[in-house]
This record gives structure tokens, C-alpha cells and sequence, in this order.
């Protein structure tokens, strides 16, 4: 059966293949893109590329087409922009929901707003660059800091996600127990977050709890966190897989 959100994927495809041009979605969240996974065996075969103005960020752009079909490039409408206090040691202590507080105050759409990545005194935003100048001349605080922002033409993309690694032991590799071990949570618990569509692997949802997932998979855990499966290091002396895991902090 034919969604709207798969009735609006085929129409860009189709558009990017007769017209030869390139064809952009707004950013989308991980239910969007699980969406779009499930939905692309259907699709017209038009080249894509996901994006979402970083390697590791979660919210992504859709863009449609390739150099050999348009016959030239065109990047992606991302702009990327740093917000920082005017003072540092008046600041608040900003998090993640205090810049996107700020952000939909200001009237923004959350689909035109990427990844917010908060790195000690400041934080950096991607964003559609239709709105970047918006929000540079129009955010100027955010709880009681008064911040300042600005465009950064080389964000530090290789500083942007820390990873810590953390080596656990399972008795097997499926989903489930490898969520329930780094996460601290009972095995039942984390059962429980298939069927309620809290699981994500590289962006499609995931509903079986024995899945076994592939070194190099970004699994997202909704209200929890994510982690990149490094596979298994060695096993134990009985048998149980020593699994490495890097979590996003």
C-alpha cells in the first residue's frame, strides 16, 4: 500500500530522472528515513545520497540525483553554524534542548534544522541555508546567555562526535542484549523498545530483538543514545563474545 511519505519519495525521484536536475528533501528525522529505506526497492532507480552535513550526524538531507545524471554537482543546502556565549563566565550551562528551544522560538521549522552538537561552551547547528542569516542576525540568547552566532566555514568535523569505547560481554550478538548491557537496562526492558519503533540501525527501523548487527552499524536507541558496533574483540574463557561497542557522549 502506497504511504504519502512513499507517494512524495517516488515524485522527487521522478522529478530528479525527467528533468536531469537535482531534487532535495528538508532534513529528516530517523522515522523519515526509516520510511524512506522501506520504501526504496519501489522507487524509480534515480541515484541518492543521504547527508547530513557531517559523517555521524542523525538528521539527514535527501538529495536525488548524481553528477552523471545532471552532469554537473551541486552540494547539499547545508550550512553549518557555531553558537557560543558573549561571555563565557556569565553562561548558563547550555544543552542540546536549550539551543532547540531557542531555535523553534524564533519560529524555525524543525525539518529545516539538522543535528544541534553541543561541545563544551558552545554548540554547532546544521541547517537549510535559506534560514542561516536568519537565525545569525535574529538568535542572540539562549536561556539567560546572551550567544552569538556565526557562520563556520570549517566546522571540526573530525571533533564534531566523541566516541567511547566500551567492551562488554554477551553470550551471543543479538540487538537486544547488546542494548540491554550498554545501556543498563534488563533484557526484557530492552525487548520492549522493538515493537514501540525505538530502534534504529543506519536509519531503518529495527523490530527484531535477535537481530545480529554488522561492525561499522550505527545503532540508535530513542531516549538513550547511539553507538557505532565495532564487532566482536576475542571470546572468554566460557564462551561469552567480548563486544565492542563506541558510544556517542
Amino acid at each position: 500500500m502506497d504511504t504519502p511519505e512513499k507517494k512524495r519519495f517516488a515524485e522527487l525521484a521522478n522529478r530528479a530522472w525527467s528533468n536531469g536536475s537535482y531534487v532535495f528533501t528538508s532534513f529528516l528525522d530517523l522515522n523519515q528515513l526509516s520510511l524512506f529505506h522501506a520504501a526504496l526497492p519501489s522507487l524509480p532507480r534515480v541515484p541518492y545520497r543521504l547527508f547530513g552535513g557531517a559523517e555521524g550526524c542523525e538528521r539527514k538531507m535527501l538529495r536525488f540525483g548524481d553528477e552523471a545524471l545532471c552532469g554537473y554537482d551541486m552540494p547539499f543546502p547545508i550550512t553549518c553554524l557555531r553558537m557560543a556565549p558573549l561571555n563565557k563566565k556569565f553562561a548558563d550551562k547550555l544543552t542540546h534542548r536549550d539551543f532547540l528551544g531557542s531555535l523553534m522560538a524564533l519560529g524555525m521549522e524543525r525539518e529545516m534544522l539538522g543535528d544541534i552538537i553541543v561541545k563544551e561552551d558552545c554548540a554547532y547547528l546544521f541547517c537549510h541555508e535559506r534560514i542561516a542569516d536568519y537565525i545569525c542576525r535574529n538568535l542572540t540568547q539562549v536561556k539567560h546567555t546572551t550567544i552569538f552566532c556565526e557562520v563556520s566555514t570549517a566546522p571540526p568535523e573530525g571533533d564534531l562526535f566523541r566516541t567511547e569505547k566500551r567492551v562488554v560481554q554477551l553470550s551471543s550478538e543479538r540487538l537486544d542484549a547488546l542494548i540491554a548491557h550498554v545501556f543498563k537496562m534488563s533484557r526484557g526492558d530492552a525487548q520492549t523498545l522493538f515493537p514501540m519503533g525505538k530502534i534504529f540501525v543506519d536509519g531503518k527501523l529495527c523490530e527484531s530483538p535477535g537481530y545480529t548487527p554488522k561492525e561499522g552499524q550505527i545503532i540508535s536507541v530513542r531516549g538513550f543514545g547511539r553507538m557505532r558496533y565495532a564487532g566482536v574483540e576475542s571470546l572468554s574463557k566460557k564462551g561469552k563474545c567480548n563486544t565492542a561497542v563506541e558510544i556517542y557522549i
